[in-house]
């Protein structure tokens, strides 16, 4: 009788999208649709265009007292957004 190398279905799809160079797109695309849930409803409405360059979240708000206070708390919200998708994707916001 023979024995089968099984492995799980998670490991293999990781290595799958690591192979493809598809796991970081796919983190960004999930840091991106957290933004809502880490920063509140309230803040999300205010929330324009939102994308990532160079490791830099670029997030377009349209309020100019909410930008103020969103641009003290940039690195609290960096360490919030990384820990939600378990990946170190940004390491500064600039908001405009």
């Amino acid at each position: 009788m023979f024995r089968r190398d099984v492995k799980p279905l998670d490991g293999l799809l990781l290595q799958f999208l690591r192979a493809n160079g598809l796991e970081t797109p796919l983190l960004q695309r999930r840091l991106i649709a957290s933004w809502p849930e880490v920063v509140g409803e309230n803040v999300a409405k205010y929330t324009g265009n939102i994308f990532i360059s160079n490791q830099t979240l670029m997030v377009k708000i349209n309020n100019a007292a909410l930008k103020a206070e969103l641009s003290m708390m940039r690195t609290q919200l960096t360490e919030k957004l990384n820990a939600y998708v378990g990946a170190r994707l940004i390491y500064d916001i600039r908001i405009y």
